[in-house]
């Protein structure tokens, strides 16, 4: 009886949206590699995941979501103590020590994508017991702060510029929900913009020596993206090849795309990781205009949907849970179809609910779980939770 009436409370709009996603998904998934016989399959493996994901979305629906602010802390030591073993004892995946390999399944998981949510969990526990009152600097912000850097530094020495920066973004939309003083924001940005000159500065400087490094690493791709997006007009062509040819590729979809299983650069593997982080460009391709506006449509209506359940919130922990997930999302989103129209870096980031991959999947569905949950219990406290 008690299950029956949260299910009656869960948000079925964002449901039916995911339910979009994934055959949108898979089609996709299979065009991309379709004509790859190393990858035959992959669709199918893409769709149970999906199909796990959506229980792992419901069972978190059902939990109450105070039961994770309460255990804040330990989500979030859990997730630090992860990322630093996989830094320690992690494989090494297109250049950084980022995944741990599940034996017998060889399957691979990404920790720094569970640090995501529990980076958001924590801040939101910190944020809530403000009540709404204006940020100290000192005793809020600057704390607030440590918590996302710590993670942040892990990722980044992995390294996995991409998700490092979801975290900072994580940390700006919360913040600024949370009633942080206008002072605060522009010290923040005055920050921010000395960090990126200091930055320039130094890969100016010492160019060669960081691209050394780099190599020595295993990360010698990092240093060819940054001269690619700084300086595209003296990169080399293998340094600008996947963008180039992505650009070429989505505008090559016109209005109306080249069409289902026709996408030229696509199938004659001119793209790289066309099923994973490349797979806006089989979309621009084999569908146009048209299919990509369908896609960030879909896009729009689940972000509205996640406003909605913050707005009508009545507590603030989670309406600061939803702002982080949307803030994640969102982010992701513009990242990863800028970068392949030429506008941002190229960086791993996966487009969510789209691209494969198991660990980014799985978070994506345990957020929009967490969202539901607050919906569905936002009338029900912690000690009359059943």
């Amino acid at each position: 009886m008690i299950l029956l009436k949260k299910l009656k409370r869960v948000d079925w709009a964002i449901f039916a949206i995911l339910i979009a996603f994934m055959s949108f998904s898979t089609f996709i998934v299979y065009s991309a590699v379709h004509s790859k016989p190393a990858f035959e399959g992959m669709h199918l493996r893409h769709l149970q995941f999906y199909g796990l994901g959506l229980l792992v979305l419901l069972g978190t629906a059902m939990l109450n979501y105070r039961i994770l602010l309460k255990f804040a802390i330990y989500i979030y030591g859990i997730g630090v103590a992860s990322l630093a073993a996989v830094y320690f004892f992690g494989a090494v995946i297109n250049g950084a020590r980022g995944w741990f390999i599940i034996p017998g399944i060889e399957q691979s998981v990404q920790p720094a994508e569970f640090a995501k949510l529990s980076i958001i969990v924590m801040v939101a526990y910190f944020l809530s017991r403000k009540q709404g009152e204006p940020l100290d600097l000192w005793r809020d912000v600057v704390p607030v702060g440590l918590i996302v850097f710590i993670p942040f530094v892990w990722v980044v020495i992995q390294p996995d510029l991409g998700n490092a920066i979801i975290y900072v973004v994580i940390l700006v939309g919360m913040l600024w929900i949370a009633n942080i003083k206008y002072l605060h924001v522009l010290l923040g940005l005055a920050l921010a913009v000395g960090a990126a000159a200091g930055a320039m500065s130094l890969i100016e400087t010492y160019h060669d020596p960081i691209e050394t490094f780099l190599q020595e690493h295993g990360s010698g791709h990092w240093m060819d993206r940054i001269d690619a997006f700084l300086d595209p007009e003296n990169a080399s062509d293998d340094q600008t090849y996947q963008v180039d040819n992505s650009v070429r590729a989505i505008g090559s979809g016109a209005l109306f795309g080249e069409g289902y299983l026709q996408g030229t650069s696509v199938h004659n593997n001119f793209i790289p990781y066309t099923y994973s982080d490349s797979i806006f460009v089989v979309v621009g391709e084999e569908f146009g205009f048209m299919g990509a506006s369908v896609l960030l449509l879909l896009y729009f209506l689940l972000i509205y949907r996640l406003i909605l359940i913050s707005i009508q919130s009545g507590d603030a922990g989670g309406a600061y849970i939803i702002i982080g997930i949307v803030s994640m999302f969102v982010f992701q989103i513009f990242q990863n179809i800028g970068m392949f129209l030429g506008i941002l870096p190229l960086t791993g980031i996966t487009l969510p609910f789209v691209s494969y991959g198991g660990s980014s999947l799985l978070i994506n569905m345990l957020s929009i779980g967490l969202a539901l949950s607050i919906r569905v219990h936002a009338d029900q406290p912690l000690d009359e939770m059943a």
